[in-house]
């Protein structure tokens, strides 16, 4: 799969997504990391990379984009910081949503609860 992570992750994210055969790239690779989220999320969808984040404002920014990509993975989990255990839950994921991220979602991985919304997100 192919994954930009956002600058509210570490860069060892994409380094240990890349070592288990992941195209993970970090926002700072490409000297993004001060960008606006709206950039970050043109960026993702260019590259047809899934966006993951602990950023809660892309939720909201892509309501108002009405779009169905690019996918995002958003850790609500405040307790999960270290980048291994972020990898080890996303990995252990990834197949029950690996369709909803080639359909377009945006996937909250909580600490009790995995979430699940198809893009476009209804913003009414």
């Amino acid at each position: 799969m192919r994954f930009l992570i956002d600058n509210a992750l570490s860069p060892q994210v994409a380094n240990l997504l890349s070592v288990v055969g992941h195209d993970a790239v970090h926002l700072r690779a490409y000297g993004l990391q001060a960008a606006s989220d709206d950039v970050v999320l043109d960026r993702a969808e260019k590259e047809d990379r899934i966006l993951i984040s602990a950023d809660t404002d892309f939720g909201r920014i892509l309501a108002l984009r009405n779009t169905s990509k690019p996918s995002v993975i958003l850790f609500r989990w405040p307790d999960l910081r270290l980048p291994e255990d972020q990898v080890n839950i996303l990995l252990k994921n990834i197949p029950n949503i690996i369709e909803d991220l080639d359909r377009g979602s945006m996937v909250v991985i909580e600490e009790t609860r995995l979430r699940v919304r198809q893009l476009p997100i209804d913003s009414k």
